[in-house]
């Protein structure tokens, strides 16, 4: 947000102070200065009129103009197009320095003398507004031939460049800023004249508008004839430091009056609206996204979120002022991801809601610079009710640390316009301006006394520290991130940290879910990172890819992070990949360590997460999973997760050795504490059973009905070896490992039979089936 002193001036007498304690006073308030840059005209640059003008004899491009600088008329060659008689002009006289390398002399130019330099803009230091000459007027003060520019300080400014967060669109503009330093300084802010010419006709006979009533904007609309305008000096020079100059006189002037009162002002050619029986017209509909759009012939804009381009050609305008609530703005263009332009900038962070102010303000200044008013106006507003919050004194100083009195908190939300009232019993009733979007809470009034205040004003006291139980979900979730963290580290992983964002098309080409094209990214960084990522694995193949092709030979990932499924919903998921060796290089394996297999790289997986149970998937829905190599992670009789290996196409896509990859649901991952269990003094006995098992009965069924055999000598059992053949058919042969174990012996053989039995027993009788 740039600012400069003079223009504050406008708007608030802080002429007698130093612009290094206005920027000090406006750091301490939360607007944050980025830069201060003081334009200061060289010494030795006076005011001077050109009386006369004739062409040089022997250059096409040159004149030779006669020019009074007060205390003699000197000759100047000049090679600008646009220099003429009759102009009041800088002159840079002979022995003045304009820059360490750029001093006036004395010069012949093809023959003729020359003794000083008619200058432009940019040689003074000020923005570029032309090619040619700078041509002054009484916009900067009144001009005295032979007077130096240097004492003329509406163009010596200062200009400050202000860092501003979103939420403090009320600072978007010169009185916006110019109000944070009446209630800093106690200085009351200058009432703004209104001084408005008129011709003879009323708007009626120029204008109908047609509303839809279902509109959300506030809109005010005059018109005006522009013929006559001419947009003086100071002001053009002062959008050129805004870096939004255009050779337009009606875009200049809107633009000055949009930046000095924050609202959004816009104007459309009378030629541009649609007619009837003679009449301009304008129509103010809903578009079929639902924004609020201005039609005349043809669609003139889209309100506050992009404005077309003003036609120069004509002379009648008609004039608009609106107004739309930021946050549903902003909430709207975000889900219906429609393009903007300029003007949101300013409206979706908050532009000025007193519409009415800045229609003024611009009319004031269009009629003082030769434009004559439509008399009347056309408005389509409704009063909307500020928001109202109690704010206890006692509580206001107990989140401060300082003790305010009533008086003094009233002054300071007085002085930045909202409306206090006292309610009694220490509690003051506060109405919050229609312009502090960003005022919610009695937190966010606190805050508006601390920036006034100072917080360098407020003495420090001890930390008084109660101890509280702080044990809440996202703590919980904090202790379970980091615990699996750590034993994902312990068993070999490192950890990444990748983008939310991933390429649509590797998603597509491996027949993975995509975000919904309503809803994906509008304007993706890079065309590499185009969508929401739906899964981390492609990242983590990625990560792999590139550290393979730097020679490692064994790479293990891991991370925790946002996925998003068709509907953009987020979910967070633990995915791991390991490629390559299963270990390093040691004297214990011969220098050739094995390759990574599906078991150990799931034992890896259980010692992170916790335990968890193993069942082949039913149905693969992408490319990335291994055929006959895969499972899905069981915990509870849900499903959690999967474990694969990676599909070799995928591998050979990627220049991958065997790989394998896990994506885990992180929130149903278990958090419970470990309980510890008494353990058995006596020899554990193992037992492998052997089945035959019809394909279409899956393990956790087998796994159900050993679970419901009440035998207290059966400590444990897995899956270890699954096979199946032609000879097999439809069905396959599933060895379970059985761990025997009693509290109170060392068992015998019959009693690890007889256990044995009653398995096999249990299984025939519920699901048919037997030993191999």
């Amino acid at each position: 947000m740039i600012i400069t002193k003079r223009w504050l001036e406008d708007f608030i007498d802080i002429s007698k102070i130093d612009i290094n304690d206005i920027c000090k006073k406006l750091n301490s308030i939360g607007l944050e200065v980025d830069s201060l840059e003081k334009v200061r005209i060289p010494s030795g640059v006076v005011v001077g009129y050109v009386e006369s003008k004739e062409k040089h004899p022997d250059a096409d491009k040159l004149s030779i103009c006669q020019v009074n600088i007060g205390n003699e008329v000197s000759q100047i060659v000049c090679g600008a197009k646009n220099v003429a008689a009759g102009q009041y002009v800088p002159v840079a006289t002979v022995g003045c320095v304009l820059r360490a390398d750029f001093k006036i002399k004395k010069a012949k130019l093809r023959g003729v003398e020359s003794l000083g330099m008619i200058c432009s803009s940019t040689e003074l230091g000020l923005p570029k507004l032309n090619d040619g000459i700078l041509e002054l007027d009484d916009s900067i003060g009144e001009l005295v031939i032979g007077k130096e520019l240097n004492e003329y300080r509406l163009i010596n400014d200062d200009i400050i460049d202000i860092e501003l967060t979103a939420n403090r669109g009320d600072c978007l503009s010169i009185h916006g800023v110019a109000r944070e330093l009446s209630a800093c300084y106690g200085i009351n802010i200058y009432e703004q004249e209104k001084n408005l010419e008129y011709n003879d006709k009323g708007i009626g006979q120029l204008l109908e508008i047609e509303c839809d009533s279902a509109i959300n904007s506030s809109l005010i609309y005059k018109a005006g004839d522009f013929e006559e305008l001419k947009v003086p000096l100071l002001y053009k020079l002062r959008v050129a430091i805004l870096d939004l100059y255009k050779d337009c006189d009606i875009e200049n002037i809107l633009t000055y009056a949009t930046h000095s009162t924050s609202v959004t002002l816009h104007a459309y050619a009378k030629s541009d609206c649609d007619t009837l029986n003679e009449l301009s017209v304008l129509h103010i509909k809903k578009s079929e996204n639902g924004f609020d759009e201005v039609h005349g012939k043809d669609r003139l804009s889209t309100i506050s979120i992009k404005n077309e381009a003003i036609n120069k050609e004509d002379n009648t305008y008609i004039l608009e002022a609106s107004y739309n609530n930021p946050e549903e703005l902003s909430k709207n263009v975000f889900e219906k991801k429609i393009k903007t332009g300029e003007v949101y900038y300013k409206t979706s962070r908050g532009s000025e809601p007193n519409i009415e102010s800045g229609m003024e303000y611009f009319t004031t200044l269009i009629s003082k610079f030769g434009a004559k008013l439509y008399r009347g106006y056309e408005v389509f507003t409704e009063d909307k009710e500020r928001l109202s919050i109690d704010v206890s004194i006692k509580k206001v100083s107990s989140i401060v640390g300082k003790t305010f009195t009533k008086v003094k908190i009233e002054k300071i939300l007085s002085g930045l316009e909202f409306i206090v009232r006292d309610g009694g019993s220490g509690v003051l009733s506060v109405q919050v301006p229609q312009f502090r979007h960003d005022i919610k809470n009695i937190a966010d009034i606190t805050e508006e006394v601390v920036r006034i205040v100072g917080i360098d004003n407020i003495e420090s006291t001890p930390l008084q520290i109660e101890e509280v139980n702080r044990v809440n979900e996202a703590s919980e979730k904090i202790i379970k991130k980091n615990k699996i963290r750590a034993k994902a580290v312990e068993d070999g992983f490192f950890e990444t940290l990748t983008y939310v964002f991933t390429s649509k098309e590797t998603l597509e080409k491996y027949n993975l879910d995509i975000v919904d094209e309503k809803l994906d990214i509008l304007n993706p960084i890079v065309n590499e990172l185009n969508t929401y990522r739906t899964t981390i694995i492609t990242n983590l193949i990625e990560a792999c890819s590139n550290n393979f092709k730097q020679g490692f030979k064994k790479v293990a990932f891991f991370e925790i992070g946002t996925v998003f499924d068709s509907s953009r919903k987020e979910s967070k998921k633990i995915s791991f990949i390991f490629s390559g060796d299963s270990e390093h290089e040691s004297f214990l394996n011969n220098g050739k360590p094995k390759l990574i297999d599906f078991f150990t790289f799931s034992k890896k997986i259980a010692n992170s997460i916790g335990s968890f149970d193993l069942e082949p998937m039913n149905e693969i829905t992408n490319s990335l999973v291994h055929p006959f190599q895969n499972a899905n992670v069981i915990v509870n009789n849900e499903t959690i997760g999967f474990i694969s290996k990676l599909h070799p196409n995928v591998a050979n896509d990627y220049d991958l050795p065997d790989t394998f990859i896990a994506e885990i649901d992180f929130d149903k991952i278990e958090n419970s504490l470990v309980k510890a269990h008494e353990y058995s003094k006596f020899q554990a006995s193992k037992r492998d059973l052997s089945l035959i098992v019809p394909k279409s009965i899956s393990y956790s069924k087998i796994r159900n009905v050993i679970n419901s055999i009440e035998d207290d000598t059966i400590q444990q059992f897995n899956l270890v070896d699954t096979y199946s053949d032609e000879k097999l058919g439809d069905e396959e042969s599933l060895t379970i490992r059985f761990v025997l174990q009693s509290f109170e012996k060392t068992l015998e053989e019959d009693d690890i039979t007889k256990t044995m039995s009653s398995i096999l027993d249990k299984l025939n009788t519920v699901l048919g089936i037997g030993i191999r």
